[in-house]
């Protein structure tokens, strides 16, 4: 089964939201091994869970690639969770219009991707099955 453009760059865009998870995974090992962490098990399993997200992310990435629907869903997962985190900072004391915008706008672009994605996987499966 061959791909379509738009469902390689949607599958591109979540290769780089894993590689951005791997550099929060990093960023969260420096912290630990600095000495910043106040809780040692709970950075630990912290930076546990960030590496299986990039590694989810990652694997959802590689199925769109494939063509697999069930990336696709798994993405559109990731990117509405990454809206709520934006949504998040938009509230309480410590509000940030700027950071929110910096984590939304990747999610909306991904969900895009995601969705035009499925749109040319549909169109795609049924022309495939027209020829048959």
């Amino acid at each position: 089964m061959r791909t379509t453009r738009v469902e390689r760059i949607a599958a591109g865009w979540l290769a780089l939201e894993a590689i951005g998870v791997l550099a929060l995974a990093a960023w969260e090992l420096v912290a630990l091994v600095r000495g910043d962490s106040e809780s040692v098990p709970s950075s630990l399993a912290l930076l546990a869970l960030t590496v299986i997200g990039a590694a989810a992310v990652t694997g959802f990435a590689v199925a769109v690639w494939r063509g697999g629907s069930w990336g696709r869903s798994g993405g559109v997962v990731v990117q509405l969770l990454v809206l709520s985190v934006a949504l998040g900072t938009l509230t309480g004391e410590g509000a940030d219009t700027r950071l929110a915008a910096t984590i939304a706008v990747p999610a909306v672009v991904g969900l895009v991707l995601l969705i035009a994605a499925a749109r040319a996987a549909g169109a795609r499966s049924r022309s495939e099955a027209d020829e048959v």
